[in-house]
């Protein structure tokens, strides 16, 4: 007969019954605790474990509100069968197209969230239309996840506005400052988002170019005495597509440009989370200029859709609150709420570690099969890696992948300045596991070796 139940309660400051959860949590996801099993009597586990009848009735009462198992009169508390926490398989090649957190250390979460939204004594305000700048508790939560994850430290909860996901956050900064016709700086090859915006709102994007850190500042100043534009776009942290990180030096001189050229300027921070050692934003060395936005969808979920933008002013707050209200007047109050409870409690962090630790692993694997031909990552829990070529072989690469089976993302999606800065995105977390991502690494790494087969071919 196997041997009752008996865990390792974590350390930590939590009350005694939310550690005992959190070690039925872990066991169950270990498999130390298979579907089915009964958990020993409350009254037994309390002797062994030396603790509080209470705490362990407490403790099976969060678990069956959690979904971690089901309590039956008479025959005691069972393990239920553990959810599919994987991502959506898609039909298809595999997917290192996409920039998506592993669902795992969410998707444990969600059942027992929802059971303690059930106790918030604010729950029911959020069925009522929130104030346009959001919720109090969401704006609060929120200005806790920039310093954080984003080390964004004392970021004003009165400018704080949050958005449906940081790419409405975005839209709403830029609404602010630019207009049709305007020209908008930003890296030579950067987040499609940006173009998709540019392109709505019939804006005119100039790409700069890049270093080995980020957006070159000497290539920023010419761009803006080329351009006469007056706002810049910018990812200083895990900049997307090519995974660099701006020093603080470089940032510094960036702020310094920016007050000197009268720039406006938009941080895209949506990547702090993965660099938990990247220098300050530039919202801290340039606050009177910066919009700085960030959000919950690379790391909680994006199904949650919580963002938040801190504006430079009153006066720029008031300009987006204006916006707000006229394309949809409140922000959407429940996935909100979702993060915040996350925040507030914990979890956030728990589920934030958890992530880093699966990107660091899937990093890795990346770093063993594709070798040199990725840039040396700037963080060991970068989400995706960049491979640097010519347009040209970027093409052929991910035509050849396809053919494959493994889909990254589009050679030409973030170009905005062709000739600049030119390579393939891989990225690593919306492969369903491990084994799924190695394949698709080793596809693209068969294709790596075709182009140089290929070439070797053309010269002779």
């Amino acid at each position: 007969m196997a041997a009752p139940w008996t865990p390792d309660l974590p350390a930590g400051e939590g009350p005694l019954y939310e550690r005992l959860v959190a070690a039925l949590r872990s066991d169950i996801a270990s498999g130390a605790l298979a579907a089915g099993a009964r958990l020993p009597p409350q009254r037994d586990l309390a002797y062994r474990l030396g603790i509080g009848l209470g705490t362990v009735t407490r403790a099976y009462v969060e678990a069956e509100k959690a979904g971690l198992v089901s309590a039956h009169v008479g025959r005691g508390s069972f393990v239920n069968a553990p959810a599919d926490h994987r991502a959506p398989v898609r039909e298809g090649p595999v997917n290192l197209a996409q920039n998506i957190a592993p669902a795992g250390p969410a998707a444990s979460r969600i059942a027992e969230a929802m059971a303690r939204l059930r106790r918030r004594p604010d729950l029911l305000e959020h069925l009522a239309y929130a104030p346009a700048a959001g919720h109090e508790a969401q704006r609060r939560a929120g200005a806790q996840w920039l310093q954080r994850f984003g080390g964004f430290d004392g970021a004003d909860v009165s400018r704080l506005v949050c958005c449906g996901g940081a790419q409405q956050g975005l839209a709403l900064a830029m609404g602010a400052v630019a207009r049709a016709g305007d020209a908008v700086l930003c890296e030579a090859s950067t987040y499609n988002g940006v173009k998709a915006l540019a392109a709505h709102m019939g804006l005119r994007p100039q790409g700069v170019a890049l270093d080995e850190e980020g957006l070159a500042a000497d290539a920023l100043e010419a761009a803006v005495k080329a351009t006469g534009a007056r706002v810049l776009s910018v990812i200083p942290t895990l900049q997307n597509p090519t995974g660099r990180i701006m020093s603080v030096s470089r940032r510094e001189a960036i702020a310094a440009l920016a007050r000197r050229l009268d720039l406006t300027i938009i941080e895209d921070d949506i990547y702090g989370a993965y660099a938990p050692n990247a220098p300050p934003p530039l919202a801290l060395l340039a606050p009177e200029r910066t919009f700085h936005v960030s959000g919950v969808s690379k790391t909680l979920g994006p199904g949650l859709r919580a963002g938040f933008l801190v504006a430079p002013t009153e006066a720029a707050f008031e300009r987006v609150l204006d916006a707000v209200r006229a394309l949809t007047y409140a922000p959407s109050g429940f996935g909100g709420l979702v993060a915040t409870q996350w925040i507030e409690d914990g979890a956030a962090d728990q589920i934030v570690a958890e992530v880093r630790e699966e990107a660091a692993a899937r990093l890795s694997l990346a770093r063993d099969i594709l070798g040199s031909a990725i840039e040396p990552p700037r963080s060991d829990c970068a989400p995706h890696v960049w491979l640097p070529m010519s347009e040209l072989e970027a093409e052929r690469l991910a035509g050849r992948a396809l053919r494959g089976g493994a889909e990254v993302t589009p050679p030409d999606a973030p170009i905005v300045t062709p000739g600049l800065v030119t390579g393939v995105r891989v990225c690593l977390g919306a492969a369903p596991d491990r084994q799924t991502l190695r394949q698709g690494l080793e596809i693209v790494a068969g294709a790596l070796s075709s182009e140089v087969g290929e070439r070797s071919r053309a010269v002779i």
